[in-house]
């Protein structure tokens, strides 16, 4: 692979860029297994789990697209699997785990056939983009509520945190300096947040002790996700919108990252989403929400990362966070916090991909973009606007606009809901 001077890259640099590409998604491992743990997985599970699937999904993209992406269990992806899938469908995590499974084998089908494709031109590009922007959000909620900074109120639905408490303090702060350094595009200002905002969690005498060191005999490495609720209705619900998304997320993220590697070509393309969609399959097994092609691929890029050397030198580092999980579980809620509201924001730019000067692509993603953190619950708000879309077409004389697709879609979300209604 030649450089833009026309030389071979070399090794150091290729190792250069997996490094900074470790040190700027690392942050993952702490942040991705608190939110496994609201969901019911041990803490220490939840950090082996997330190490293997990002080890995995960059070796993966190393060894078979050779590209230099970063592939990590994704933002948004995890909330949507704590909160609505598990905790919202009532589902136990071995029963999350194994809509992950399934929805990962739709987007694996996508990347070996022309399915993917076909989606892409009969579903509305209006939602497609509001489900990015509810879902960040929904992620900036998640972090306004774990650093204390919004509560449930006595006489509203939110109100805002007490601001004498250490905990809210210690947010606030966090949440400062976290900023600062993202604004300056600092590298590896995600990672510099969690240990700046530890070290303010202990002088404020908020944090905890480190645990043992990883019994790596008596770790559970291997899961067995649960198929017995696959006959329900519900299951269903939960397998589609996350497959909408990681199909979608994935097209998107992969289009851009080999654009800046100037290598975009269809045989490139195709592996690199190959690779990811199996990386996302395996996430079901190895206990974690799925694994994309991150967005912080574009951090290895800037820094000379090629080919498939960056990858697998991220893999590497990877598997030797293993051996540092003691110290990242004493990592507090305040310092995670701060990065949950700064990814919601990145998220929250898809908005200005909206035609609000349309009406009927307007209010249905609107809604869309309303009700996933209103009601708690991602599903619930990709309904709304799902089963809004044919409304407002046919309201306003549109119909022919609209897909098959698209009209299945919204009945089921509303055969969904009148189940529910009739508590079936």
């Amino acid at each position: 692979m030649l450089n833009k001077n026309g030389k071979q890259n070399s090794w150091k640099q290729e190792l250069i860029a997996g490094f900074i590409g470790y040190f700027t998604t690392v942050y993952i491992v702490a942040v991705n297994s608190q939110i496994l743990s609201d969901a019911g997985l041990p803490l220490e599970t939840g950090m082996v789990a997330t190490i293997a699937a990002s080890a995995l999904g960059c070796l993966l993209i190393a060894l078979y697209a050779n590209a230099p992406m970063v592939v990590i269990p994704g933002m948004g992806i995890n909330a949507l699997f704590a909160y609505s899938i598990v905790e919202g469908a009532g589902f136990t995590y071995e029963q999350g785990l194994a809509v992950v499974v399934v929805a990962s084998l739709v987007f694996l089908i996508t990347a070996f056939t022309s399915l993917g494709a076909w989606l892409s031109r009969a579903l509305p590009v209006s939602l497609i983009h509001a489900i990015t922007v509810g879902i960040g959000f929904f992620l900036a909620l998640l972090g306004l509520e774990k650093g204390g900074i919004v509560v449930k109120g006595e006489q509203s639905l939110i109100a805002l945190g007490e601001l004498s408490s250490p905990v809210v303090l210690t947010s606030v702060a966090t949440l400062f300096i976290a900023i600062f350094l993202f604004a300056k595009n600092v590298p590896g200002n995600f990672l510099i947040t969690l240990a700046v905002g530890t070290g303010i969690a202990y002088f404020a005498g908020i944090l905890g002790e480190p645990q043992p060191s990883l019994n790596f005999r008596e770790q559970q490495w291997v899961f067995a996700p649960d198929f017995s609720v696959v006959t329900e209705f519900g299951f269903w619900m939960g397998v589609f919108p996350l497959a909408l998304v990681l199909i979608f997320e994935n097209m998107g993220l992969i289009h851009s990252q080999l654009d800046m590697v100037g290598n975009k070509t269809d045989t490139k393309f195709h592996k690199s989403y190959q690779a990811t969609a199996f990386s996302s399959f395996t996430s079901g097994f190895l206990g974690t929400s799925p694994t994309v092609s991150s967005a912080e691929s574009a951090a290895v890029i800037a820094a000379g990362g090629k080919t498939w050397r960056a990858s697998l030198t991220m893999a590497i580092l990877f598997i030797a966070t293993l051996f540092l999980i003691p110290w990242i579980s004493i990592v507090p809620s305040t310092a995670i916090s701060p990065i949950l509201i700064i990814v919601g924001s990145l998220m929250v730019q898809e908005i200005k991909h909206i035609p609000f000067d349309d009406l009927s692509e307007a209010l249905p993603a609107f809604l869309m973009i309303a009700m996933i953190p209103f009601t708690y619950s991602i599903p619930d708000g990709l309904a709304f606007g799902f089963i809004a879309y044919p409304l407002v077409k046919i309201a306003m004389g549109k119909q022919r606009e609209l897909t098959v697709p698209i009209i299945l879609i919204a009945s089921a979300f509303l055969i969904e809901f009148l189940l529910r209604a009739l508590s079936l």
